[in-house]
């Protein structure tokens, strides 16, 4: 008689785990009062090998005083006969390799039935908060591909720690303060002019914005303020002119599908006496002097090259500053942990908003915040690099490419790569259907498998009572291992906040298996018993490539 989805001996989610506790308890009776081990389980080259492998009689051997390959005996002994391991084998020189047992290498199915759009949930963060800042772009210009980045990893990260139980909060620092906003509104206040005959071209200064939106937004103001339609004053066209902006870019954002909970703006700093503050903290600490004028910050007593200057000879206030009193706020907002999602051009701002933090002497841990900094994108068509949009006026913009290859796309290749890694989006390929896509690839496996399930017709609430006795064969296999995996794969990428971990998994573990199952076996069969097992293995994957997808903030499509 075969086993079913519901026996209690394989509902377990993945296998490994199980079977590492199982090895971990072996260890306790083969050797009492030896310590605990640490079982590592990794899997053979090669599937004739077993499902598993463990070096943890080689760790064991000198402290039991045996030979590593008799030490390795006495684990095996002491496992006896779980009914998980179908078979054990010591190879080389004390290795032990495991060949589950049918109904543990598809139990997952069971736990993928059972947990539905909730399979790979972990519960790591929970009852833990932690902010996670991205994009934080100026409000002088639309969103370029680098925020498009940024705003992919930031949201995926999120998404991750959700999925681990943390509750997340997703801040966007408006960066309104400075002398890129006064530029902004002296661009379009030059722009007013120039359509009121009062200004040439050549008269507009390099430090100002070119691109068309600037003259979008003179032509907005205008129509809004017919009474200074010369521009005359600065102060409102810049209120306005960072307000038309900030809507912009959360239009694009929407666009996205990134979404925010909390907006900060760094002139709040200012106006709120909170730069201030943070500057009297510092002094009061003992960790500032003056010289030549300016003040300055001991940064090498946290580990930089050289001090930092903090209030220049003219009053204002260096960059970092309103940095370290922002970063003082999250803290003292309640968020021990946060995480800031940043392009690789912050480097060294990590070591002076640390520094910074630890001068104040406010209890704030060291290494505070964490920082993800990716690397910049490059955007290629026809074999040639894609560089000026005309609404930009100097760079791709991320509403650019989210029109001509769309957000699916757009999402995935920015998450695809490691964060240290540079990105090569290329929009023929991302728009391309082929296999050489791999958001194609991926998605094109969910619909294959919608398809099966339609063109069957049956009740997938009655694929839980299946036999999966009647699977078994090597690709079958292969795609329950690779499915067993999904909730370690998910756990290890919120850990690392590396959402790229879970694309790669998607598309070269799951999908990838996938498509070589449908492409050697038939599902809808004659026998009854083999389809129905093979249809509640395709039901489990077609949920788990949903899910993931659902964590990169990409669709599932169902037709393609």
């Amino acid at each position: 008689m075969g086993f079913r989805q519901g026996h209690p001996a394989v509902t377990a989610a993945n296998p490994k785990t199980r079977l590492a506790e199982l090895v971990a308890e072996a260890v306790r009776k083969a050797f009492p009062g030896s310590g605990e081990a640490t079982v590592d389980l990794d899997r053979p080259k090669s599937a004739d090998h077993g499902d598993f492998a463990t070096n943890v009689a080689l760790q064991l051997a000198k402290r039991v005083g045996m030979r590593p390959r008799d030490a390795a005996q006495a684990i095996v002994a002491a496992l006896g006969g779980a009914p998980e391991i179908a078979k054990t084998d010591i190879a080389g020189p004390g290795f032990i390799n495991f060949t589950l047992s049918k109904a543990s290498r598809f139990g997952v199915v069971a736990a993928i039935q059972a947990a539905g759009a909730g399979f790979g949930r972990g519960r790591a963060g929970e009852g833990r908060t932690i902010m996670v800042e991205f994009v934080s772009a100026n409000p002088t210009g639309p969103l370029h591909v680098g925020h498009g980045r940024q705003a992919a990893l930031g949201d995926a990260i999120s998404s991750l720690l959700e999925w681990q139980g943390w509750k997340v909060l997703r801040e966007f620092y408006y960066n309104d303060a400075g002398n890129q906003i006064a530029n902004l509104a002296l661009s379009v206040q030059f722009r007013l002019r120039e359509a009121a005959g009062l200004a040439a071209g050549a008269d507009m200064h390099e430090d100002w914005y070119r691109g068309d939106y600037i003259r979008d937004i003179a032509r907005d103001y205008a129509a809004e303020n017919p009474g200074d339609a010369k521009g005359g004053d600065l102060e409102a066209i810049r209120r306005f002119a960072v307000a038309y902006l900030r809507g912009e870019q959360d239009a694009d954002l929407r666009a996205f599908g990134v979404r925010f909970d909390s907006y900060y703006l760094e002139s709040s700093l200012y106006a709120d006496g909170k730069v201030e503050e943070a500057v009297r903290m510092l002094v009061a600490a003992g960790r500032t002097y003056e010289s030549e004028g300016a003040l300055w910050l001991r940064t090498t007593d946290f580990g930089d090259d050289k001090d930092r200057v903090m209030r220049k000879s003219d009053g204002t206030y260096t960059y970092f500053v309103p940095d370290v009193a922002y970063h003082l706020t999250k803290f003292r907002r309640g968020y021990a942990n946060a995480v800031n999602v940043q392009g690789a051009d912050h480097h060294s701002t990590v070591t002076r908003v640390r520094a910074g933090l630890q001068a104040l002497a406010a209890g704030i841990p060291e290494g505070y915040p964490d920082y993800v900094l990716h690397q910049m994108v490059t955007v290629m068509r026809g074999g040639e690099e894609v560089k000026i949009s005309k609404r930009a006026g100097s760079y791709v913009t991320v509403r650019d490419l989210v029109e001509e290859a769309g957000r699916d796309a757009v999402r995935w290749f920015f998450i695809m790569r490691k964060v240290d890694s540079h990105l090569v989006f290329d929009i023929d390929l991302a728009k391309s259907q082929s296999d050489e896509n791999p958001v194609y690839y991926v998605q094109y496996a969910h619909a294959r498998l919608c398809s099966v399930l339609r063109e069957w017709g049956g009740d997938a609430a009655s694929l839980a009572s299946a036999d999966l006795s009647a699977l078994g064969t090597p690709h079958e296999v292969a795609l329950a291992q690779a499915l067993a995996q999904f909730p370690e794969v998910l756990g290890r990428a919120a850990r690392e906040f590396a959402p790229h971990l879970v694309s790669f998994y998607l598309h070269d573990e799951l999908a990838a298996r996938l498509h070589t199952y449908y492409n050697a076996e038939r599902f809808l069969v004659e026998d009854e018993a083999v389809k129905l097992a093979r249809l509640a293995l395709v039901a489990a994957t077609r949920q788990v490539l949903a899910n993931g997808l659902a964590v990169l903030g990409v669709g599932a499509p169902e037709r393609m």
